[in-house]
């Protein structure tokens, strides 16, 4: 809420700070349900947004199998409480402009999403 309030006080059109918002939502989900802990950063300049979600959690095992819709590693009680569908990272890749994962088993996870505003 904080991303989108904040991209909004810049007169952003509406469209973009709406999959920002879409894009900070599914990581930091994803930091709560994986990751433990994590930090999440936004850039901004005339071309575009950066937005960076790193955690400390296990890391992604395979990442193409993560970006496959549906695909989840939550486990039963996030699955409950209504979470964990497979859908965060697919939504985040469907709705930057540019998307990049690194990750390294048992060190956590770097997320990058580009979004172009020109």
């Amino acid at each position: 809420m904080e991303i989108r309030n904040i991209l909004k006080s810049f007169g952003l059109n509406s469209f973009i700070v709406q999959r920002v918002a879409i894009c900070a939502y599914e990581a930091e989900m994803n930091v709560v349900m994986h990751g433990g802990d994590g930090e999440i950063s936004i850039m901004l300049d005339d071309t575009g947004i950066v937005l960076e979600v790193a955690d400390n959690g296990p890391g992604i095992d395979d990442i193409s199998l993560a970006l496959t819709e549906g695909y989840t590693t939550a486990g039963e009680e996030v699955q409950q409480m209504g979470f964990g569908a497979g859908m965060g990272l697919p939504n985040i890749l469907k709705n930057s402009d540019f998307f990049d994962i690194v990750s390294q088993k048992g060190k956590g996870a770097c997320l990058t999403m580009c979004f172009w505003i020109f």
